[in-house]
């Protein structure tokens, strides 16, 4: 992995059709390119609505086979135009009632590397997520990617750190969360668990949210997508809370060895006293 890494995370609002949010996404990624970017990571579930704020069979029709379906192999050639890393967070369909809340990732030559499905599935209010995904069932793959190392881990994923902590042992250097969060369930906690996963795995975190209201309901999705370092200090500011934004930063990948050296975590741990955990 380069000393300096320029990673981009894309923050949008509901166009109203899937083409055109597929399109917009497109637009996005090469505006990212004509930047710099090496890897850009799209929001959770990006070419739909946020569909879980209702419980609807209808939104079944969202679903795409990946690596098979068409968004994955057009991805896989702006990957290739562009030279850029892509992870892609689709509705993807195993077989005839099997679906799963997915990343694709892609490498900057058009490669597909694989897939990360969301383990951790929310049931409350507004995120009716159980009527639509199994929980995933490929544990917390790294890919080893033109920019190095990276991993994801997908929204309400973020609540649980030992996904986090398995990422960083594999040798993440940088994870992605793209997520669909709203306003008065967890914006106070937007800033605090991300960074918080940073500092204690000693890696990068990006993390994307959509912006505005939809018609499914009455969430509104803040934005505020930003980079954190492992100092959990963020990288630049913070996306805007209500306007599409594209995040482009540059990411010092010295910094890890710095903070690893500092602190000293991955040193420190006791794995061997971690036993209950797993028991309860």
């Amino acid at each position: 992995m380069s000393d300096l890494v320029r990673a981009a995370l894309i923050q949008q609002r509901w166009t109203g059709d899937k083409e055109s949010m597929i399109a917009a996404a497109v637009d996005a990624i090469g505006k990212a390119a004509s930047q710099g970017a090496q890897v850009v990571c799209l929001q959770e579930l990006f070419y739909g609505p946020y569909f879980c704020q209702v419980q609807d069979a209808d939104y079944y029709s969202y679903t795409e086979q990946i690596p098979d379906g068409p968004t994955t192999k057009l991805l896989q050639e702006v990957a290739e135009r562009h030279s850029i890393v892509i992870v892609a967070p689709m509705y993807e369909v195993e077989q005839p009632g099997v679906y799963y809340n997915t990343a694709a990732v892609i490498d900057a030559d058009g490669t597909y590397l694989g897939k990360y499905r969301k383990n951790h599935i929310p049931q409350v209010k507004g995120f009716w997520e159980k009527f639509y995904f199994r929980p995933g069932n490929t544990g917390y793959p790294i890919f080893d990617t033109a920019v190095g190392r990276i991993g994801v881990y997908i929204c309400y994923d973020r609540h649980f750190p030992e996904g986090w902590r398995a990422l960083g042992l594999a040798g993440a250097k940088i994870v992605f969360n793209p997520s669909a969060t709203s306003r008065g369930l967890s914006e106070y906690l937007w800033r605090l668990e991300q960074t918080s996963a940073a500092v204690a795995n000693e890696y990068f975190v990006g993390t994307i949210n959509r912006v505005g209201v939809e018609p499914l309901g009455d969430n509104e999705f803040y934005g505020q997508t930003y980079f954190a370092d492992p100092r959990g200090q963020l990288v630049g500011d913070a996306a805007s809370d209500t306007e599409e934004e594209i995040v482009v930063r540059d990411l010092d990948m010295g910094k890890l060895t710095e903070v690893r050296d500092q602190w000293a975590f991955y040193r420190d741990r006791r794995p061997d006293s971690y036993g209950p955990l797993t028991e309860a």
